[in-house]
């Protein structure tokens, strides 16, 4: 047999059958996205809020600045979130998600730090989750920046020693 040959042979999947959820494409549907950047919104609304407040409880200039650049990227985020739910045709929600009470009820910023990590990466899998279903370019590119500015951050705050 030639190597030609062999080249025309029918060769199995390099991945078993259960790694097929993962390939899925079927876009979601337009309300779905909504509820989604929605829930998102929320998330976002809850963490800027939550670190500007712990920005004004910290006397280290160098924390403080950290603090305040990634809240000002979780605002950047609040607004890219309302202009696609727009865009959609969707209604953005003014609520504050419940991440701000959890994050503020916590004793020390070591313990808020590490709860707002836990928020951040919980963000990121929700993303990397959802964006094979999301059919919107514009949309998807938009969420891939966020992911990774959120990656981004979650390495600057856990650099951070408290």
């Amino acid at each position: 047999m030639t190597n030609r040959d062999h080249d025309d042979e029918v060769r199995p999947y390099a991945s078993p059958v259960c790694y097929a959820h993962e390939f899925e494409t079927d876009p979601m549907p337009i309300a779905d996205v909504v509820n989604f950047l929605n829930t998102l919104l929320e998330g976002e609304r809850a963490g800027a809020q939550g670190l500007i407040d712990m920005a004004k409880t910290t006397a280290d200039a160098k924390l403080k600045q950290l603090l305040l650049d990634v809240g000002r990227d979780e605002g950047r985020y609040c607004v890219m979130l309302r202009s696609h739910v727009r865009r959609l045709g969707g209604t953005p929600t003014d609520v504050t998600g419940v991440f701000y009470e959890k994050l503020m009820a916590r004793e020390g910023l070591a313990a808020r730090l590490k709860l707002l990590d836990r928020g951040q990466s919980a963000v990121v899998r929700s993303i990397e989750e959802t964006l094979p279903r999301i059919a919107d370019a514009a949309l998807r590119d938009d969420l891939v920046e966020m992911r990774d500015v959120h990656v981004r951050n979650i390495a600057l705050c856990a650099a951070v020693s408290v």
